[in-house]
């Protein structure tokens, strides 16, 4: 593969690793040390394209040659040339998944979309919160309850400590033979400025998952 392949999440990671070996190899001088991290990190990020072929073993197989600043500076800007984009959702894609909500607020969609793994904004006028995500191949859309928490804690999807919000939304699922009343909330804790989630996210597991577990 010599095309894009780089998601969003997995530039977070992979900036993340280089960045702590960066950090070894400026402030360590024990070569066994610097070395075990080097190959720990490299071990790592080819663990997220175990099929890695082509210019993807290329890059990756740079790793062992990262020494000075000016190295892992231009390791980094190789990277941003691989990635891929967010599939690029219109404001009618928008409305048609929030169909019924009739006052649908629309995000900014003039960003560049290489570094989302989800669309999410708020209406505060309303106290909602939206998600899109790409799920299997197709674009779907999450809608719930925000309540601030006015504090940090940390995120269940990006685990980083930043101001939280709850987030709340109803499950589609109904049992059988459920009464005409009976819904399912589902809810976690998750960033309140979802650009900031963006650029810390490194795992899409329990963004999934939540979204699953409102859509089945």
């Amino acid at each position: 593969m010599n095309g894009p392949f780089i998601r969003n999440h997995q530039y977070n990671f992979i900036k993340k690793q280089i960045g702590y070996l960066q950090r070894t190899c400026q402030t360590v001088s024990d070569r066994k040390v610097v070395e075990a991290v080097r190959s720990s990190t490299e071990f790592k990020i080819k663990e997220l394209f175990p099929d890695s072929e082509g210019i993807q073993g290329e890059l990756f197989g740079n790793i062992p040659a990262l020494q000075t600043a000016e190295d892992f500076e231009q390791y980094h800007r190789s990277l941003e040339s691989y990635m891929t984009n967010f599939p690029q959702v219109t404001e009618k894609q928008i409305r048609k998944l929030f169909h019924k909500n009739k006052k649908l607020p629309i995000p900014d969609l003039t960003i560049d979309y290489r570094y989302l793994t989800y669309l999410g904004w708020i209406s505060i006028s309303t106290g909602k919160l939206f998600l899109v995500y790409p799920l299997d191949g197709q674009i779907v859309g999450i809608e719930g309850k925000f309540t601030p928490t006015n504090k940090k804690g940390v995120c269940f999807l990006c685990n980083k400590h930043e101001e939280l919000a709850l987030f709340t939304a109803v499950s589609k699922s109904r049992p059988a033979h459920s009464s005409p009343d009976y819904y399912k909330a589902v809810g976690n804790y998750l960033c309140m400025d979802s650009q900031e989630c963006n650029k810390n996210i490194t795992d899409v597991t329990a963004l999934e998952r939540f979204i699953q577990d409102v859509l089945k």
